[in-house]
C-alpha cells in the first residue's frame, strides 16, 4: 500500500531477500542485479545489499553501474 501511496518512478532493492520478495524469484542476486525488473509496473532495479559491499568493496563498481542506470531513467522522466 505504500509503495502505491508514494508512486515511485523507480525502486532500488537491496540485496536478495528484498528484490527476490517483490519480484517472486529465487535467482541469485548476482543474476539479478544491473537490470531492470517491474514490480506493479515500477521498474525496479536490484543491487548488492551493503552488508556485501562491506564483504567485497569490490562490488561497489557494480552497485555504481546500477545506480547510473537508475539516474538515466530518472533523468528521461
Amino acid at each position: 500500500k505504500q509503495i502505491e501511496i508514494i508512486s515511485p518512478k523507480v525502486i532500488i532493492t537491496l540485496g536478495a531477500s528484498s528484490s527476490r520478495a517483490l519480484i517472486q524469484t529465487e535467482e541469485v542476486i548476482s543474476s539479478l542485479r544491473g537490470n531492470f525488473k517491474e514490480y506493479m509496473g515500477i521498474k525496479l532495479m536490484p543491487t548488492y545489499h551493503p552488508a556485501a559491499l562491506l564483504r567485497n568493496p569490490n562490488l561497489k563498481k557494480d552497485v555504481w553501474s546500477d545506480m547510473k542506470k537508475v539516474l538515466s531513467v530518472l533523468k528521461k522522466g
